[in-house]
């Protein structure tokens, strides 16, 4: 049965087609082009030093557009957000992107410019990190989500539900498995794992592409659960221009400052293999992780409006109404 449509607009399946489709549209060529350099140019700094504090400066990326949307933006149009949702949205991932770090940043990571931090080492499993690395993630999903609900609640917000409370009200279950979610995660990581043994230079053979994994997962986890309630009630306009957003970021971070100059980079061993050489040999995990991030926000925070503007107890909300 097809889902309906709401003010003529395409349903929430074609609108998450249509998101899939930007990004295809876009990637390709841009695969095409970078492939055509075949000898990568190698940065040379020209001091020991070449950027000072230059990772904890970056951090502006994200700090500078949270203030201005929750100082300005918001409340100059009178915007309330739902803060109970807000809230346990970032309660619920935050912790999440700090435990990438606590666990994984051992083998996924690595910091060879002590001078682009402030030097204080955070605590992580194997070897500490620079606290910086737990700002990055703190605010990375403070301004997702910022930027997710401004263009949601104002700038998009022709495409929202247009009864939120009253549609949530008519969910009978929030815990829906998705078998399309589960099928790509187990193909994406199956296809890194092939590439990984079989297709990879020879010294990029060895481990398993771990990082990509716990993308996939955090990613398509929320999706595998929810995503056949949370696409009805996602603002996918939103959704699309908060990635690419996100996505412009997170390349002008990434391949032009952290990679090149050492702010951090990335262990072979638990990467798929495929390293982009004119973005100073960037793996392609880097180029997908505010991806990943940015979807998974979407989903849990749609999630947790429904089940608190269901107004139902929350075991009826997730899994329906006990029947005698």
């Amino acid at each position: 049965m097809s889902e309906p449509r709401a003010h003529g607009l395409p349903s929430p399946s074609v609108c998450a087609g249509i998101v899939i489709a930007m990004l295809v549209m876009i990637a390709i060529p841009a695969t095409i082009t970078l492939r055509t350099v075949q000898s990568p140019a190698t940065l040379v700094p020209t001091s020991q030093n070449p950027t000072p504090y230059g990772y904890t400066w970056s951090l502006l990326l994200f700090i500078v557009p949270i203030i201005v949307i929750a100082g300005w933006f918001l409340p100059n149009e009178g915007l309330k957000i739902p803060q109970r949702a807000f809230g346990w949205t970032l309660a619920i991932l935050v912790p999440l992107g700090f435990l990438l770090d606590f666990i994984f940043a051992q083998w996924f990571f690595c910091y060879p410019n002590v001078g682009a931090v402030l030097g204080k080492a955070a605590p992580a499993l194997g070897k500490p990190v620079p606290v910086e690395e737990y700002v990055f993630y703190l605010t990375g999903f403070l301004a997702v989500l910022l930027l997710y609900v401004w263009l949601g609640e104002f700038w998009l917000a022709a495409y929202n539900v247009p009864d939120y409370p009253a549609e949530a009200r008519k969910v009978r279950r929030l815990l829906q498995f998705h078998p399309t979610s589960l099928i790509i995660a187990v193909v994406l990581i199956g296809a890194a794992w092939f590439y990984k043994k079989h297709l990879a230079l020879p010294e990029d053979r060895a481990g398993f592409p771990g990082y990509l994994t716990v993308l996939v997962v955090g990613a398509l986890l929320p999706a595998v659960s929810f995503f056949p309630v949370a696409r009805r009630f996602i603002n996918w306009r939103a959704l699309s221009l908060t990635l690419f957003l996100m996505l412009t970021v997170s390349l002008l971070w990434e391949a032009t400052l952290a990679v090149p100059y050492g702010w951090w980079n990335y262990q072979h061993l638990e990467m798929t293999g495929i390293f982009i050489g004119a973005w100073a040999g960037l793996p392609i995990e880097a180029v997908c992780v505010w991806m990943a991030v940015t979807y998974a926000v979407a989903i849990v925070f749609e999630v947790i409006k429904v089940l608190l503007a269901s107004e139902r107890p929350v075991r009826e909300t997730l899994l329906g109404k006990r029947e005698d």
